[in-house]
């Protein structure tokens, strides 16, 4: 029994540690995608998404995750997409939005001044227990892992 708890516990501690890691990289992705090094919103965009990839480690985006930044913007009354990139082999969908254009899905909070940009940053990773106690004890971990922030 003690050693079914044992790797029950490195599984889960693994999908906690690997939730932590992509909420620092969602974090840090939209604060350098707001502070901006580029010339151009799509520049700005590939820079953060190119300095969060190489930051993974222990995790490896270019094959089992993926970073979708957006930069939104609140124009007559409606969240609006200007620009997208994203990096990263897992096959991943935005939640904020599918690609450019009005209708993006922003936090039920107050909106940002009218044509101010506010950038996205979500982070899919797939998480792949290491033992098979989860099967074994009818334990379901989630097989992608996900986080957003906004700045």
């Amino acid at each position: 029994m003690l050693i079914v708890l044992v790797f029950a516990l490195i599984d889960i501690c693994r999908a906690i540690y690997q939730r932590q890691i992509i909420a620092n990289l969602s974090r840090e992705g939209s604060n350098l995608a707001s502070r901006g090094t580029g010339s151009t919103t799509d520049e700005v965009l590939s820079n953060a998404i190119s300095a969060i990839v190489s930051s993974a480690y222990p995790l490896s985006i270019n094959s089992d995750g993926r970073i979708i930044i957006s930069a939104v913007v609140y124009s007559n009354g409606q969240f609006v997409v200007t620009s997208q990139q994203a990096q990263g082999g897992l096959s991943a969908i935005s939640k904020v939005h599918n690609g450019t254009g009005s209708g993006a899905v922003m936090p039920k909070t107050s909106p940002p001044l009218t044509n101010q940009p506010v950038f996205v940053t979500e982070v899919f990773y797939s998480f792949v227990p290491a033992t098979p106690v989860g099967k074994l004890l009818n334990l379901t971990l989630p097989s992608t892992l996900y986080d957003v922030a906004y700045f």
